[in-house]
């Protein structure tokens, strides 16, 4: 069974900093692209950014970049979503998921986490 477990999440104000995690279970992980997406109320599920399997390839959207760092410990399974510099913008419900492809698109992503909230005040 697979399971994608998020954690970190939280209340934080504009300007501070956040670390996501991501424990993995039940799948080959160190074969994975990793995703994190997030969706805030009203939207749609944004892509956030992703990172394969051996960390060469990492890719974020513009309004993050700068901000957001992805990284990944294979040996644990875990991959990490490190925020700086948040903004009332990045206050939504952010969740990790797994992919044999390389993709931004969420249809891509077979394996999902439950999601971790994070709220940033003005």
């Amino acid at each position: 069974q697979v399971q994608l477990v998020e954690s970190g999440g939280g209340l934080v104000q504009t300007g501070g900093s956040l670390r996501l995690s991501c424990a993995a279970s039940g799948l080959s992980f160190s074969s994975k692209t990793m995703g994190w997406f997030r969706q805030a109320p009203g939207k749609e599920r944004e892509f956030v950014g992703h990172i394969n399997w051996n960390g060469i390839y990492i890719r974020y959207i513009d309004s993050v970049k700068g901000r957001f760092t992805i990284s990944r410990d294979n040996a644990k399974k875990t991959v990490y979503l490190q925020m700086n510099n948040l903004k009332p913008e990045d206050t939504a419900v952010y969740y990790c998921a797994a992919s044999d492809q390389v993709t931004s698109s969420s249809n891509g992503y077979p394996y999902w986490g439950q999601g971790t909230q994070v709220t940033v005040s003005a």
